[in-house]
């Protein structure tokens, strides 16, 4: 870097100071030079710039003058050259630079200031030469670590070998995933990983309650925020060496993030494969148990299948977080576990040689730990019967699933067994896709047909309709329409069918035909999109 103080130190300028009670600001960082004579430089004269002079401006203002011209436009220092006609500095100089915490030196007779720029260019070259190399360096450091496995924590070590700064690297989903220098509270955490799904997201964030962290982004493939490089120091404290290695370090842990954005993409894959094989029955057991023994869960034990998803108060919890906050609690306790993250629930599957009582009560308590991690007031569980082995996987599944779609919609209960709750939806479930749509199919296929010919709206009156609880007034509010013509639809809806609303076994059948129709098109229950094992 170039300063006052390493141009000092060149013995062939000649420089001496003449304010030695300044010495700390002769290391201020120079950007360059700047020579003038005029009365007032101050609107020519950039930040930072050594101001050179001769004192030709003498005749025309005092030094006192000047030298407020000059530390009003912020420079870095003062240099005064000697010559014939001025062999010594002016009267009144060197006490108006310190007054002003200007740093002033003298320049000997005979030397140009053209030698102070040879000077200065050759200092800066050898700085930009030393960064370049030194960023070489440490890309060639950085590379080598994520091709040998180091992750985000390997480049946060390489990092700390040329700054000593307290580093943190967290993603969207709150997940921790490197940190040196620094420990932080689950709290600090989620609180610098909401800060990337800021739009836009800031340059600083207060993670700890006191001074702000710098933030560097870490982007994905496509050119979304997937991370954040977070330095617990204030941008402003940062030196340009610091800030040009962070934003290296965040362009390479992109790699990373991208390389696991890869690996997560394959096991989320492998894990819905997987339960689409649970949900296929005995047929494909086979391929069940050698998927669970992958992830470490032995298939010939009872299983216990688990589903778990947030309160319907609570649908801003990603899938992901919940998932790592049951990997981890699995992960305490020694238990291998194959857990499913989705859109709509994580399913965890594990080996279970004790009671659906026990089972009950372990799920209350996963809960209130799957909520204090993610921060979610209401995390709720189904309670799938245990399966004997692999082959018989499915129905608790569905009965799982079933529970938490029941429990959602339900204030206060956490957590159920079917033997807690039993609903239409887990009779549905236990039923193959096809006859779900034969039934659906032969119920409302007239109607359907109807609608699709003439483009009217029948089905979608009928569902409105049953899920007002057939209301009349409330059902022709939701479909902007009279309550005459609503009247008329039904009426049309009945003649097509051959069933009237009025009565109660044809209601039933109308109200499992539209279910019906939800199940089969999903294939019985939703299958989740992500998963890992622990």
């Amino acid at each position: 870097m170039l300063t006052l103080r390493r141009l000092v130190a060149d013995p062939a300028l000649g420089l001496e100071v003449v304010t030695p009670d300044l010495a700390d600001s002769l290391d201020r960082e120079i950007v360059w030079l700047h020579t003038t004579e005029l009365p007032d430089p101050s609107r020519y004269i950039r930040a930072r710039e050594l101001v050179l002079t001769n004192g030709l401006w003498q005749p025309h203002v005092t030094a006192e003058a000047f030298v407020d011209s000059v530390a009003r436009a912020r420079a870095a220092g003062l240099v005064f050259g000697l010559t014939a006609q001025t062999p010594a500095i002016p009267p009144g100089l060197a006490e108006s630079c310190r007054s002003r915490g200007l740093p002033l030196v003298e320049l000997c007779i005979g030397v140009p200031f053209a030698a102070i720029t040879e000077a200065a260019s050759r200092i800066q070259n050898e700085t930009l030469q030393a960064e370049l190399t030194a960023t070489v360096h440490r890309g060639n450091a950085l590379a080598t670590s994520l091709s040998r496995g180091g992750g985000a924590a390997g480049v946060l070590e390489i990092l700390r070998r040329d700054t000593d700064l307290p580093l943190l690297v967290v993603d969207r989903m709150g997940r921790c995933l490197a940190s040196i220098g620094c420990e932080l509270t689950d709290d600090q955490i989620r609180r610098a990983s909401a800060a990337l799904n800021r739009t836009p997201p800031p340059i600083e964030v207060d993670i700890a309650g006191a001074a702000s962290s710098a933030l560097y982004l870490v982007e994905g493939v496509l050119g979304d925020i997937d991370a954040g490089l977070y330095c617990l120091r204030p941008t402003a404290e940062l030196t340009p060496a610091d800030k040009d290695a962070l934003a290296q370090a965040a362009r390479f842990l992109s790699l990373e993030v991208t390389k696991q954005q890869a690996v997560h993409a394959i096991e989320a894959r492998f894990a819905g494969e997987l339960l689409e094989m649970v949900l296929s029955g005995p047929r494909r057991a086979g391929e069940v148990s050698q998927r669970l023994a992958a992830y470490g869960v032995p298939p010939d034990r009872t299983l216990a299948v688990l589903a778990i998803v947030p309160s319907a108060t609570d649908e801003s919890a990603p899938s992901d977080g919940i998932g790592d906050a049951v990997g981890a609690v699995f992960s305490a306790k020694g238990i291998p576990v194959f857990i499913g993250a989705g859109s709509r629930d994580v399913v965890a599957i594990f080996a279970w040689d004790r009671t659906i009582d026990v089972l009950s009560d372990f799920a209350r308590e996963l809960s209130a730990e799957i909520g204090r991690r993610v921060d979610h007031r209401r995390i709720v569980i189904g309670v799938g019967e245990l399966a004997a082995d692999a082959g018989a996987l499915r129905e608790p599944l569905i009965r799982a699933r079933e529970i938490c779609h029941v429990l959602r919609a339900k204030e206060g209960m956490r957590t159920a067994t079917f033997a807690d709750i039993a609903t239409y939806r887990m009779l549905l479930g236990l039923i193959d896709n096809q006859s779900l749509r034969q039934f659906s199919g032969h119920v409302l296929g007239i109607i359907r047909d109807h609608d699709a010919r003439a483009r009217t709206e029948l089905e979608r009156t009928l569902r409105t309709f049953l899920a007002h609880d057939g209301q009349w007034a409330v059902t022709a509010a939701a479909l902007h329409v009279h309550v005459n013509t609503l009247r008329n639809r039904i009426t049309r809806i009945t003649e097509l069918t051959g069933r009237d609303v009025n009565r109660i076994e044809d209601k039933v059948d109308l109200f499992l035909a539209l279910e019906a129709e939800s199940f089969g098109s999903n294939g019985s229950v939703p299958v989740a999109g992500e998963g890992r094992s622990r």
